[in-house]
């Protein structure tokens, strides 16, 4: 049923339920796509293509407004859009990640259009595109944490960043279901919308407000944190888009294994991820974190394998179909595609050695070193210029099984170490029993400095590194 055709009382029970009694229901009755089900349990948004088609729909439940969910899940390809509350013919629009967001500035009468994206900071598909293409002014005003402040970065670039304007995440400008709570001044919060400035030419003023925000938000700006892995959170702060992380390690030591890990961590709490595994095939290494995923050996109880597969789909996982030696044009021209096309946060290759002696001018005698320099020198650019996290697997230089690796021991140049803003090492130590064990290195950490190592302590059950809590 249409919100608009319920009873005042049903209306006002429903803002009571999501804690916005303060709303006006005569607002909220202009909103064109707004619907109750029968049991008044739920509210439903409609999400439109070309502002005409029913393409799906965002529910929030009424119990419990965290519980949002947009149908279908993974390919609604529409946007919730509600005209400005006075017929001004406006081509700005506040672009918002929630269904609770949209409903607070209705209430507020703006002048301005307001849509909701359907799959929130999550990702922005190119085919909704289309359907913001008249609007010249869009005000992109999101959480207030470094996660949702890097989407707002990477949707710009998809949207013509000349017309796009951001919210900066700072306590006295939340997002704007917080700031309706906190009583705060919505119209002063939309005048600090500003520009993404030029990434070369800047003075202080311009970047004032970021500034002050990370020192606002100083723990999320250290970045995305592990939940398998809280030593390493300890040594270098988390996961932060922009940077470029080596990791290397003697043959047989893991390296594949503890990377699939250490990515599959982070895309189950939401970061968008390509791996790129050229030394083994995508099906081998989907089962590796199959496992990881389910904790336990899938093989011994396939009966599990559905309902894991089913969970496991779900994740923002994407997968390059190269195997086997690649030429850096053709790996790089599917990694950006696929950075506009999935909102790409996290970039694995495994292994850069892979890329060298392929390619025309790789076929002229050039030395390898070269070749290593120039695939990581693209990578640098790319993840400072696409905001996106990369992770590189490199292979060692030979070196003396009783010696321990060092950032000397990385093949090639000094380049690789240089521009690389983390460097991981797999060491594997000989106790007096000859058992191995391993631990992982941390030997450069540009953000903040610090240094230090983390054990390792396999499970060849769920092929998990992680670390057990005790």
């Amino acid at each position: 049923m249409h919100f608009k055709s319920l009873k005042t009382s049903s209306k006002k029970s429903i803002l009571k339920s999501l804690n916005m009694e303060e709303l006006k229901i005569q607002d909220l009755d202009r909103i064109p796509g707004l619907y109750v089900n029968s049991e008044n349990s739920s509210l439903y948004l409609t999400m439109l293509l070309d502002n005409k088609i029913v393409v799906g729909y965002k529910e929030i439940e009424l119990e419990n407004s965290l519980n949002q969910k947009t149908v279908p899940d993974d390919c609604c390809w529409g946007i919730a859009q509600v005209p400005p509350f006075t017929s001004n013919h406006s081509q700005s629009a506040i672009i918002v990640d929630d269904f609770k967001h949209l409903l607070v500035l209705v209430g507020h009468q703006s002048s301005h259009h307001i849509i909701c994206l359907p799959h929130g900071v999550r990702k922005l598909p190119q085919e909704l595109l289309p359907s913001l293409e008249y609007f010249n002014r869009l005000i992109l005003w999101f959480g207030n944490d470094q996660i949702a402040w890097n989407s707002a970065r990477t949707f710009a670039k998809k949207l013509i960043e000349n017309r796009c304007y951001f919210i900066r995440p700072t306590d006295d400008q939340p997002s704007p279901y917080l700031a309706f709570k906190l009583g705060l001044n919505i119209d002063k919060i939309l005048k600090t919308a500003d520009k993404m400035v030029h990434p070369s030419i800047i003075q202080f003023s311009t970047i004032r407000n970021e500034v002050y925000a990370e020192l606002q938000n100083h723990d999320k700006t250290l970045g995305m944190k592990w939940t398998k892995f809280p030593a390493l959170n300890k040594i270098i702060g988390g996961h932060r888009r922009g940077e470029l992380t080596l990791l290397t390690g003697p043959t047989g030591s893991g390296k594949t294994t503890f990377i699939s890990e250490y990515s599959l961590d982070l895309a189950e709490q939401g970061l968008p991820t390509l791996w790129g595994s050229f030394e083994i095939r995508n099906q081998r290494l989907a089962k590796i974190m199959l496992q990881q995923f389910a904790k336990e050996p899938v093989h011994l109880n396939l009966a599990l394998f559905d309902n894991l597969a089913d969970q496991f789909e779900k994740l923002p996982l994407y997968f390059l179909t190269f195997h086997g030696p690649q030429p850096l044009n053709m790996v790089m021209d599917a990694v950006v595609n696929a950075v506009y096309v999935y909102d790409i946060g996290h970039v694995i290759i495994d292994n850069v050695q892979f890329m060298m002696g392929i390619g025309a001018k790789y076929d002229m005698g050039s030395e390898r070193f070269w070749q290593q320099d120039s695939i990581i020198a693209e990578f640098r650019r790319f993840a400072t210029y696409s905001n996106c996290h990369v992770t590189l697997v490199m292979h060692p230089r030979k070196e003396k099984d009783v010696e321990q690796l060092s950032i000397n021991s990385i093949f090639g140049t000094a380049k690789a170490t240089q521009e690389a803003d983390n460097i991981l090492i797999i060491q594997n130590k000989i106790m007096e029993s000859l058992q191995i064990k391993k631990y992982l290195q941390v030997s450069k950490n540009r953000y903040s400095g610090n240094l230090g190592v983390m054990s390792l302590e396999f499970n060849k059950q769920s092929l998990s590194f992680s670390q057990q809590k005790t």
